[in-house]
């Protein structure tokens, strides 16, 4: 084979293989590494678990998470595809919008308080050995704005 037969080949082989890779998949169990995480001013909990389901467009969250406010489990779905979808986390109903930037996916909530409106720009980051995701977000609320950061490790079974 001459150069530029073997030159088609890798970059055919590359092609299929960016198509066939795709977005990064967020499934699995994810346990929160509180060392590795920034909570800024709000106390962290002491343990946090996700549960991700991830076929795209549809991602299925199941979080179960224990701190000082107490225990707390919820389900939340989203589509990444920047269709609006409503979720409610105990007395609250979340309206969000998930789009792909790259290989993030950004995140984007708002909901009503009783204190007003709380904005939420998120941003979710897989490393690239898919054991680590990495979940930003910065909140404005009446009460001021916060930057989080959550690290969570992929358990494995």
């Amino acid at each position: 084979m001459n150069r530029r037969t073997l030159l088609t080949i890798a970059l055919f082989s590359l092609t299929l293989a960016a198509t066939a890779w795709g977005k990064p998949d967020f499934s699995g169990d994810w346990k929160l590494n509180t060392d590795k995480s920034d909570f800024g001013p709000v106390p962290p909990p002491t343990s946090m678990t996700n549960k991700i389901d991830h076929a795209d467009p549809d991602l299925k969250v199941a979080t179960s998470q224990s701190g000082a406010q107490g225990d707390m489990n919820y389900e939340v779905k989203y589509t990444t595809d920047g269709k609006e979808v409503t979720n409610t986390i105990g007395p609250m109903e979340a309206k969000s919008t998930a789009t792909w930037e790259g290989d993030d996916l950004n995140v984007v909530t708002k909901l009503e308080t009783g204190q007003g409106t709380v904005s939420i720009k998120g941003k979710w980051s897989l490393s690239a050995d898919g054991k680590t995701l990495t979940q930003t977000a910065h909140i404005i609320s009446p009460q001021g704005e916060i930057d989080i950061k959550y690290v969570f490790e992929k358990q494995t079974k």
